[in-house]
């Protein structure tokens, strides 16, 4: 930018300046957001998070139909 002072910018120019300020924070923001676990990193985790209901509980679609029937 060749001007310092933003009231001495015109409206091309503010427009340019915050698309630049936009692509550098999406860009530091992507950079800082990236998982860089593995596949089998991933699965793992999900395996060791995922619930698995105790048995004889109701299913969702029994769950629902208790609640349509009240």
């Amino acid at each position: 930018m060749a001007n310092s002072k933003i009231t001495e910018m015109t409206i091309d120019e503010i427009k340019v300046l915050i698309t630049e300020v936009v692509d550098e924070r999406l860009r530091d923001w992507w950079q800082k957001s990236r998982d860089t676990r593995s596949t089998d990193e991933v699965l793992s985790a999900m395996d060791r998070l995922r619930w698995t209901p105790p048995s004889g509980s109701p299913t969702t679609t029994e769950l629902l139909r208790e609640e349509r029937d009240r």
